[in-house]
């Protein structure tokens, strides 16, 4: 493991303490000042690149910019994919081997390699996807 320092600890515990969350550089800056642990914004877009590097996190880019998430499934067997809805913007990690053969296939047969942990599939999420209303 690469070296690692107080605040590479602070920024992976603070998205690690909310798994479910997406946050971006400035909110995770709050989220850590609040807690008592203050650490410059320029040194919290470090300590990401370090951990999305290291397969802790992913970062999910938006039209706003990015956003950054703790990975539960670093080490596993395979990469995760992300499902973001498109109508209330939640964002799930999916561990799904049917995802692997989808990946071998187009590397095999349309020689294209997909990077699972920088791809984000679209689409509603079971909340969403029975809403009569249109999404907004």
């Amino acid at each position: 493991m690469a070296y690692s320092t107080k605040q590479y600890h602070a920024v992976l515990g603070a998205l690690e303490a909310d798994p479910h969350a997406a946050m971006t550089a400035a909110e995770l800056a709050e989220a850590l000042r609040r807690s008592g642990c203050p650490v410059g914004l320029a040194t919290i877009y470090r300590q990401l690149e370090k951990l999305e590097s290291a397969g802790c996190i992913h970062k999910i880019p938006t039209e706003e910019g990015a956003l950054y998430q703790y990975c539960p499934h670093q080490g596993g067997e395979h990469d995760c994919f992300l499902l973001r809805c498109e109508c209330c913007s939640r964002i799930v990690h999916l561990d799904c081997g049917h995802l692997e053969e989808l990946c071998r296939h187009l590397e095999h047969t349309h020689r294209f390699r997909i990077d699972p942990r920088r791809t984000v599939l679209t689409g509603r999420c079971d909340r969403c996807a029975g809403k009569e209303a249109a999404c907004d």
